[in-house]
């Protein structure tokens, strides 16, 4: 009897649609990564005629070969370098702001806090133009730093924004709890709200990141020689006027993405602890 109360419990908490979706968005997202990985195996002059959803009959790992061999580990230490400085810029400026903008109950402090916001607004391109004058008057041009900065700068927004969210999770009276403690804002900031908001600082860490490790518009615009090129100018290796080597580039591809996935794993815990709420347990 017990067993077939189990069994009838199973099957009315049974969803036969969202199992249906789950396997159709599984399909979505690992079809197009199999067909990937597929034609980066395949040989440059079967790549064309080659079926993206059937193995190739003779995988070969040449073009990986090529493509670490045609400067691929140093676009990739650029691309490490660039993100890791938006990343601690990102952080050492937005957890300040944002603990000041939660914390701070002025009308000067929510005027700011809001103007800062309309940076979600603005797209990159609408101010390309006066950011590189800006770059070049500062003599940064063709350098990784004209990348770092301005990829950090609209990052920020939406990093306070979230920081913000989650900052207001924490209840008021701990922050009460260590004032009555004697505690500074400093300490408070340290000892309390990074602790409890490694969730949210986890979400932005991997927001800004991605950011940089994707970004194509500030290389392009404000970089020209082959020293500080980064992954996303390093693809155009592989197009030419005659033609596109697919399945080379293809395996660049497959390459720079391991990194991404990578950081993703080991900050998957927090970055959904950053969604669901503080602390990221």
């Amino acid at each position: 009897m017990r067993l077939r109360l189990r069994l009838r419990l199973r099957l009315r908490r049974a969803n036969p649609l969202a199992g249906l979706g789950s396997v159709i968005w599984l399909a979505v997202v690992v079809v197009p990564v199999y067909a990937m990985i597929s034609a980066s195996l395949t040989r440059g002059d079967r790549s064309l005629g080659h079926n993206a959803l059937t193995p190739p009959d003779h995988p070969t790992l040449a073009n990986y070969d090529t493509v670490l061999h045609s400067g691929f580990l140093a676009y990739l230490g650029n691309t490490a370098l660039v993100a890791a400085a938006v990343v601690g810029i990102v952080l050492v400026l937005c957890v300040p702001l944002a603990y000041v903008a939660v914390r701070t109950r002025g009308f000067w402090s929510g005027a700011a806090f809001r103007l800062f916001l309309l940076g979600v607004a603005i797209p990159a391109q609408a101010v390309v133009v006066p950011l590189y004058l800006m770059i070049a008057k500062l003599n940064l041009y063709d350098s990784l730093l004209a990348i770092v900065l301005p990829t950090a700068a609209f990052a920020m927004p939406v990093s306070v924004l979230i920081l913000t969210g989650t900052l207001r999770d924490i209840s008021e009276e701990v922050y009460e709890a260590m004032a009555l403690d004697g505690a500074s804002p400093t300490r408070m900031l340290f000892q309390l709200v990074v602790p409890m908001a490694r969730g949210g600082i986890g979400t932005v860490v991997v927001y800004a990141a991605l950011q940089a490790w994707n970004g194509f518009l500030f290389p392009l615009i404000f970089t020209q020689s082959e020293g500080p090129r980064v992954l996303t100018l390093g693809l155009f290796t592989y197009v030419s006027q005659f033609g596109v080597d697919i399945p080379a580039l293809l395996a660049s591809v497959v390459l720079s993405g391991i990194p991404v996935f990578a950081v993703y794993l080991m900050a998957r815990r927090a970055l959904v602890g950053g969604l669901m709420g503080v602390g990221g347990r």
